[in-house]
């Protein structure tokens, strides 16, 4: 649990914290307590929960009753985990934090007025009390995720799709915005596996897996269909807007350097884009943009084709 300086934050939402109830929690007055106290009590009070916000929060409040803090930054980018507490200060007092050498993300503290020598320390120790519980519901965050997960391409499952999807033309429904899904089929898969064995075939599907994640918006979603095909989530995007990503995902694929005994491989997709309609169901919007899959598959492939 190494000090270092950190500058960068980014805000949390304020929103959101009042929605699961934080927010009333914060304005609790806090009574002083000893160092010796407080641990005690954070040794019990942060194993009440598995939720790595809900830890934190807990962590900030509690500190508060013996170092005055401004604001709580915590960052572990592996786990997609990024919260920000508080308001910023001058003053930041950072952590890298570690248990058992497993690495846990970076912490920082914040205020207006400098730290002192005396309050490092109680900051310190109190961190102490933080490292196993925040340990145990990383592990637990990270579990869920990879429930949701395809392991080979990194991609959301068919469950995580379902459940995205579903959400997602809600939203769009309620809010009156666009949506459109794309559905990507790698062209003559069977053949790269027929000529070259599987192994060569998932590293093919990884590699079109991360041309396709690294070419979208970090609001974009992609999710693996099933065998090599994927399905992308276009959230807040018109039908002209998403042909437009199409062919940016397709010339993506078409521009991986994929060799294979020092022969390259030519990998191109075939693609299908249908757009939100009125009143539709996600079921619908899936069989149009795979319906226009296939159209595009007919013509020839390596080619986008729009739902009618």
């Amino acid at each position: 649990m190494a000090p270092h300086n950190q500058s960068n934050t980014i805000d949390f939402d304020a929103a959101k914290l009042q929605r699961l109830g934080y927010a009333s929690r914060i304005q609790k007055s806090l009574k002083p307590v000893s160092l010796a106290q407080l641990r005690q009590q954070l040794s019990l009070q942060l194993q009440t929960s598995l939720e790595a916000e809900r830890i934190l929060e807990l962590f900030y409040r509690e500190v508060q009753r013996l170092v005055p803090l401004g604001a709580l930054s915590y960052q572990l980018a592996s786990c997609d985990l990024r919260l920000d507490l508080g308001e910023r200060g001058n003053h930041s007092a950072g952590y890298r934090l570690s248990h058992a050498g497993e690495y846990l993300g970076e912490l920082t503290f914040r205020r207006n007025q400098r730290f002192s020598e005396d309050e490092l320390g109680q900051l310190e120790s109190l961190l102490a009390s933080l490292l196993f519980p925040l340990r145990n519901a990383l592990l637990y965050r990270a579990a869920l995720q990879s429930a949701l997960r395809d392991p080979l391409t990194e991609t959301g499952n068919r469950v995580a799709m379902s459940q995205t999807l579903k959400r997602e033309v809600d939203i769009a429904r309620r809010s009156l915005q666009p949506l459109s899904v794309l559905m990507v089929d790698i062209d003559h898969f069977k053949q790269i596996n027929d000529s070259h064995g599987h192994s060569i075939g998932d590293e093919a599907l990884k590699a079109v897996a991360t041309a396709l994640k690294d070419s979208l918006r970090n609001v974009d979603m992609v999710f693996r269909y099933g065998g090599e095909e994927f399905m992308v989530l276009l959230s807040n995007t018109s039908r002209e807007a998403a042909s437009m990503v199409g062919e940016r995902l397709r010339m993506a694929v078409m521009g991986i350097q994929y060799l294979v005994e020092n022969r390259a491989i030519e990998l191109s997709v075939s693609l299908g884009c249908a757009s939100l309609l009125p009143g539709e169901s996600m079921e619908s919007l899936l069989r149009r943009a795979d319906s226009a899959l296939y159209v595009s598959k007919r013509e020839g492939r390596n080619r986008l084709s729009m739902a009618g």
